[in-house]
């Protein structure tokens, strides 16, 4: 199994096979901490080989710096399926779009969304989670990581 895209972004959509991403990011910056992002996408696209035909379980797992999960009660999300390719068909990609709703950051720093199959590490997206602070004299906004 090869990841072709992984990307964070605002929206996702499979239109007949094609993968439509909105919005691909990797920092969120908010005034106030702990952030609550109302909603976003995990956008995959995966391709597969006659070597991948079988049964597979694939973990997303969204972690900090010291490598906690993120919701410990509900991840890792660790779904199962099936590969299976038509005879004499080379490769076969497929669209794996998952919804995110809630997440919640404690504190500003670097988060992971790792991807994994079958307990193998094969992608680690990076988030970066910024706090900035308005300044009251000229508006200037500034960051810190």
């Amino acid at each position: 199994m090869d990841i072709q895209i992984a990307s964070l972004c605002d929206h996702a959509a499979d239109y007949n096979g094609k993968l439509v991403l909105t919005g691909t990011f990797d920092t969120l910056a908010a005034r106030a901490v702990p952030v609550v992002h109302p909603m976003c996408a995990l956008a995959l696209r995966l391709c597969f080989t006659q070597e991948d035909v079988g049964r597979h379980k694939l973990s997303i797992n969204i972690i900090n710096e010291d490598g906690e999960s993120l919701d410990p009660k509900n991840m890792p999300i660790e779904p199962e399926f099936d590969v299976q390719l038509p005879p004499n068909v080379p490769f076969l990609t497929r669209n794996l779009i998952m919804n995110l709703q809630g997440l919640r950051f404690p504190k500003a720093g670097i988060y992971s969304i790792d991807i994994g199959c079958d307990g193998d590490l094969l992608m680690r997206l990076p988030l970066r989670i910024v706090h900035v602070e308005q300044s009251a004299e000229n508006g200037a906004e500034s960051q810190e990581a």
